[in-house]
Parts: structure tokens; C-alpha cells; sequence
């Protein structure tokens, strides 16, 4: 079972050495604190750690947010491309587990970058989804997160037991075109309009070639005898 080494997507944006952050930065932290205060996240995480049986335990930090692991699931029908140059295999169908080390401000969307960056796919992340898998009473649901969402919250909100929350990577399930990036339409058009010409030249010259072959004919029938 392939697993990726520690990979930390935490966002931290300092300037002129200053240590201040992004604005982007302090609305994704205020986001998070919107879920629980400051004291109860401190009690879950504590409640967190007592019940990892992997030593993947979380930390909080002086400023409230908080950084752990997931572990996420790679469910993919067919491999996706990666580079020709790297020499390491694309993750395929075969259900290898991945685990990242992130942040509680880093969103499903930063996640699946950092899957695909770390395995060099050079397809579009918009052709990926991150599923969370939910199993109550025997049944098994499957919910598709959205690209705001920050699954190290949901995974302190669950607890460390992959047998009550899992994450799942798979396809996209979007429309055909939908998925791919606007230069990547504009390639497809390029090469519809050079199999067009080349077509229309093959086509023309038959007929060009026909109508010789027909007015030769004509030319031998009315020739005077």
C-alpha cells in the first residue's frame, strides 16, 4: 500500500517578513471558528488524541486553529495522466490510501491539488471530487464535499475512526466537456479543424480525380468517328 510522505497544505502568507497574513488567510481562520469556540476545540482535540491508535494526533495552535492528519482513499476507474518525465506511477483503481498532513484552514479544493501534485498529474482538478463516507446502522452514504470545505474539521468532528468518516478521491461526476480547462477545449477545436481540412483535401481530390476519369470517358464517346 502506497502512502504519501507527510504533506503539509497549511496556507501561510507573510509579508516583508512582517508575519502578518493574507486576508484570505484570516477569513478561512474565521470560517473555521464558526464551527466551535476556541475552548471547544481544545476539549476535542484532547478527547481527539486520547482515542489515536495511530499516533496521528492533532495540534492546536497559540492563534485557535489547529493541524492533523487525513487519511483519503483513492477510488479512480481508470489512471489519471501524469507526466511521462517523472518515472512514478499515477494512482490507479486500486484503492491505495493517502495520508496528508493539513491544516484546519485547508479547503477539499487545496486537498485534491495537493493529491494530484504530489503524484505529478498533469490533469485538471476540476475533473476530481473529494467524497466524505458516512456509515450509520449498517448503511454506507457517500456525500460529495464541496471545494470550501475543510475536511480536518469534519475528521475532529468525527473523531479518528476511519469505520465512522473516510475520504474518498474519485472522478468528477460532471458533464463530458465540463471538466477540462479552457486551453484544453481550444486544443480539442485545433485538432477537429485540422481533421477537417485534411478531410475536405481527401474528399476533393477523389472527386477531383472522378471528374477527370468521367470527362475522359465523355471526351472518348463524342470524339468524331
Amino acid at each position: 500500500m502506497n502512502q504519501l510522505p507527510w504533506l503539509d497544505t497549511k496556507i501561510s502568507v507573510s509579508r516583508h517578513g512582517t508575519g502578518r497574513r493574507s486576508v484570505l488567510d484570516v477569513e478561512k481562520e474565521k470560517e473555521t471558528h464558526n464551527y466551535l469556540s476556541k475552548e471547544e476545540i481544545q476539549e476535542k482535540i484532547h478527547k481527539y488524541n486520547l482515542a489515536v491508535t495511530d499516533k496521528l494526533k492533532m495540534t492546536l495552535n497559540p492563534n485557535g486553529t489547529y493541524t492533523g492528519f487525513i487519511k483519503v482513499q483513492m477510488e479512480l476507474c481508470k489512471p489519471p495522466q501524469a507526466s511521462p518525465s517523472t518515472g512514478r506511477p499515477a494512482p490507479g483503481n486500486s484503492g491505495c490510501m493517502n495520508t496528508l498532513h493539513i491544516s484546519s484552514t485547508t479547503t477539499v479544493g487545496e486537498v485534491i491539488e495537493a493529491l494530484l501534485k504530489k503524484f505529478l498529474v498533469t490533469e485538471s482538478p476540476a475533473k476530481f471530487a473529494l467524497y466524505k463516507r458516512c456509515y450509520r446502522e449498517d448503511q454506507v452514504y457517500a456525500c460529495k464535499l464541496s471545494d470550501r470545505e475543510h475536511p480536518l474539521y469534519l475528521r475532529l468532528a468525527a473523531g479518528p475512526r476511519t469505520d465512522t468518516l473516510s475520504f474518498v478521491l474519485r472522478e468528477h461526476e460532471i458533464g463530458e466537456w465540463e471538466a477540462f480547462s479552457l486551453p484544453e477545449l481550444q486544443n480539442f477545436l485545433r485538432i477537429l479543424d485540422k481533421e477537417e481540412d485534411e478531410q475536405l483535401y481527401n474528399l476533393k481530390r477523389r472527386y477531383t480525380a472522378y471528374r477527370q476519369k468521367l470527362e475522359a470517358a465523355l471526351s472518348e464517346v463524342l470524339k468524331p468517328g
